[in-house]
């Protein structure tokens, strides 16, 4: 029988933490890829419910409730927004949708994002 030294057990193990992270570098990119559109979703709802409430006060007072909603919104979201306003029963409401991005804004949409807002109508409280 022959005697295994220390050295050659300390050789068979060689490159093996190089070889397992090389094995969990594509997990580890899913996993940043799918938090990073965790926070895209959640950035587009937090824009969305912004963009109806400014259109549900514009709508209440008499202003332009579309070009309020847009003013609200950046570059990427802006372009595929649909602010859709109306007046009734002394309430004015805003309705905004919104796509959200896949990735990075401006790459296409996964779903679109929905947001009501409503504000009292004051167009005929004016002093």
């Amino acid at each position: 029988m022959t005697a295994i030294r220390d050295d050659d057990r300390r050789r068979g193990d060689r490159g093996q933490v190089a070889v397992e992270f090389l094995g969990m570098v594509p997990l580890i990119l899913l996993t940043l890829a799918l938090l990073w559109q965790v926070v895209l979703v959640g950035y587009t709802y937090t824009l969305a419910g912004n963009a109806a409430d400014e259109a549900a006060r514009a709508e209440a007072v008499g202003d332009d409730c579309s070009e309020a909603a847009l003013r609200h919104l950046d570059g990427a979201w802006k372009s595929g927004a649909r602010p859709t306003c109306s007046s009734g029963g002394g309430v004015s409401t805003a309705v905004v949708t919104i796509r959200v991005p896949v990735l990075f804004p401006g790459a296409g949409g996964l779903f679109t994002v929905e947001a009501k807002a409503a504000a009292v109508d004051e167009k005929g409280i004016r002093p």
